[in-house]
């Protein structure tokens, strides 16, 4: 009998462990697989790659099953669109991208990055392609439009063909900006497959075998699976919003204008300090886009243009020259290669006249000041014309600026009669008769 115990007391522990492993492994047991979402609805440009970066290292830190990035862009910068394809292909996480909600593209930049996914999925009604590499601020001759065009469709040909895609139909869309909606890519096999929402792309996709870009094979677990959303931090947020080449110049330009205003009244410094701080964020941003150097030499001639208008009497000319330069430099200052990277029109001609019209006001205020602080007292009323209050015979008493003045004129004049100052001796004025 203490033989059956024995054995029961041994063996029970390891049928109880068996069962619970048992229980474990059952469906409605298992972990819930999990996947990184990342939203991608802005222009291709640094602030988006960190974004990105940052959301794919995320899903690397929590051995998430999949990324889903979902994007609605317009395209961007080269230089980042090259650097989020590299971090997309060399994820340890597989990565879904979904050109979503439907009526979203995947532009010029974003379509690299579409076709750059372990998964390519577009939503009904969107549309992806248009990825001509353009160079805003000129055209190309022939050799070095080719030469960009190879470029750009050798980089796509490298890992496109990788990925088991339609190369030409890919190449199409770089060299002759073609664009696709959702079922003209599915068919042309540019895409791996449609669905309405994320939720039944993920379902979709689960126990799904896809090949990697090192040639493993990995199979998706994504149904039902818990999203977890990346959201960007408040600098990604703050330094996005002032990557709008808009933003950036008006930035510049009022802050230039407030450091300006300090300068002609010392000890404000309300004006300096904001001025300051508006002058650096916009020399960050600026720093993030690409800018052309002829463009800040238009800005500095339209500075000086500004300021010879105040101290010469040009009846307007340099003004306008400068009001030009200001637009002209505004405009062409950014070299986005496409609108949402550049300074729109309204935007330059409203600063530009604008900034033009209140500099040379100020300027001018300023160097009347600055005049008349050098003619003071009895210098200031050279050339005044004054009333006689008191017959010069030949000295006596005018009226001048509501002061009286003791006077002399080198003929008499009588009370009532208009004098103008000519100099100053002592306290007394020189003056003669207004003929």
């Amino acid at each position: 009998m203490n033989t059956r115990r024995g054995l029961l007391a041994l063996i029970l522990p390891q049928i109880l462990v068996l069962v619970l492993a048992f229980c474990w492994a059952l469906p409605g047991h298992a972990e819930q697989p999990r996947v990184i979402v990342i939203h991608l609805n802005d222009t291709i440009q640094p602030m988006s790659a960190e974004y990105m970066a940052r959301g794919l290292d995320a899903a690397a830190a929590q051995h998430a099953g999949a990324v889903l990035i979902e994007i609605n862009t317009p395209g961007g910068l080269l230089d980042s669109m090259r650097q989020m394809v590299g971090k997309i292909i060399a994820s340890p996480v597989p990565v879904i991208v979904y050109v979503a909600p439907s009526g979203s593209r995947a532009g010029s930049a974003g379509f690299f990055l579409l076709e750059a996914a372990d998964v390519a999925a577009m939503a009904p009604g969107s549309n992806a392609g248009a990825a001509h590499p353009v160079v805003e601020g000129g055209k190309l001759d022939d050799i070095m439009k080719q030469k960009l065009e190879n470029d750009t469709a050798a980089f796509l040909r490298s890992y496109v063909t990788r990925r088991g895609r339609n190369v030409t139909a890919a190449e199409d869309a770089v060299r002759a900006s073609k664009s696709y909606s959702d079922t003209e890519a599915l068919q042309l096999k540019l895409i791996d497959l449609i669905a309405p929402d994320d939720a039944t792309l993920l379902n979709t996709l689960d126990g799904r075998t896809i090949t990697r870009f090192d040639g493993s094979k990995v199979t998706l677990h994504t149904r039902d699976a818990q999203r977890i959303t990346v959201d960007p931090t408040l600098r990604e947020e703050i330094l996005d919003r002032l990557t709008d080449p808009n933003l950036a110049v008006l930035l510049l330009v009022v802050g230039a204008l407030l450091i300006y205003v300090e300068f002609n009244a010392p000890g404000t410094i309300i004006p300096g300090t904001l001025g300051t701080i508006m002058v650096l964020l916009a020399l960050f941003a600026l720093n993030l886009l690409p800018i052309r150097y002829t463009s800040v030499m238009l800005l500095a001639a339209a500075f000086v243009l500004l300021i010879l208008e105040a101290k010469f009497a040009s009846h307007g000319v340099l003004a306008a020259a400068g009001i030009a330069s200001l637009v002209i430099g505004a405009l062409t200052l950014v070299d986005g290669p496409i609108p949402e990277l550049r300074v729109h029109l309204a935007t330059a001609l409203s600063m530009g006249l604008a900034f033009g019209l209140i500099t040379v006001f100020l300027l001018r205020l300023a160097l009347r000041a600055r005049r008349s602080k050098l003619r003071m007292g009895g210098d200031a009323m050279i050339g005044q014309v004054a009333v006689v209050t008191q017959p010069l015979a030949p000295t006596g008493q005018v009226l001048v600026n509501g002061e009286l003045w003791q006077a002399e004129s080198t003929s008499p004049v009588a009370p009532g009669e208009q004098v103008r100052v000519r100099g100053l001796r002592d306290l007394t004025l020189l003056v003669e008769r207004v003929l």
